[in-house]
């Protein structure tokens, strides 16, 4: 079995209380995904189980994909009979990139991998991984080039877990001012999910090294976002207001 492709095309989200398919939030999310020989195997034999249209069906409901809040749920139960941490499929994502940058793949790949807009994105919310990574090119143009000699580093503990992600709970905050969490060493994520004119939820996301710089990104994030809400409404007055 060689290797496969992903293609990634639709999304699944409930809207209003039902599950609604839809196109991706962005262009760059439409993308097809390499897959290794052995994620190909894994899926074909999946396959071979599913009578369906859908690559993940729902157990409950005929021709219907499986509920993003079950799935969420499954991977809870997988967590906690592993004795893990309990994380987000976002925190899984960040630990995709981090190991795949460690790894040595390059960062435009990377960014087409993870559907990011640009490779400017990848490396603006990765850059603890990328500034490792510069010391350690350093490091060995020093040993290629200047003939020099490294010092070796005392080896440390290291304490296995699944992952180096967390959430940071902070304080209960006000309806409307969105979210901030910690997911890395040094590295935290803002997101604003507003209602649209359309009804659905639309979701944005911002990165700070610090909780005060992923604040003020936040703020300005969330002004935009309601602008933009804003216009879409008056609009769609206007046009309704049309002869």
């Amino acid at each position: 079995m060689g290797i496969g492709e992903l293609r990634i095309s639709r999304q699944v989200s409930r809207v209003r209380g039902k599950l609604t398919v839809s196109q991706p939030k962005t262009d760059a999310a439409v993308r097809t995904i390499v897959l290794s020989p052995a994620v190909t195997e894994q899926l074909r034999r999946y396959r071979e189980q599913v009578d369906s249209r859908w690559i993940f069906p729902s157990p409950k409901k005929e021709d219907a994909p499986r509920d993003p809040a079950a799935v969420r749920k499954l991977l809870s139960q997988v967590l906690k009979r592993a004795q893990c941490l309990k994380v987000r499929f976002h925190d899984l994502r960040h630990t995709f990139v981090t190991t795949a940058l460690e790894y040595g793949m390059d960062v435009k790949t990377l960014s087409a991998v993870v559907g990011h807009r640009s490779s400017s994105t990848t490396l603006n919310v990765y850059t603890h991984v990328t500034k490792a990574m510069e010391r350690q090119a350093a490091a060995k143009i020093d040993q290629g080039i200047g003939k020099q000699e490294v010092p070796q580093e005392e080896p440390q503990e290291k304490h296995l877990t699944m992952t180096t992600f967390w959430t940071d709970p902070g304080k209960r905050r006000k309806p409307g001012t969105g979210c901030v969490n910690q997911i890395g060493d040094h590295l935290w994520e803002g997101r604003y999910s507003p209602g649209g004119p359309d009804g659905k939820q639309r979701s944005r996301n911002v990165y700070g090294h610090t909780p005060e710089e992923c604040e003020e990104k936040l703020k300005v994030l969330i002004e935009t976002m309601k602008a933009e809400i804003q216009a879409e409404r008056r609009q769609l007055r206007e046009a309704g207001n049309r002869p």
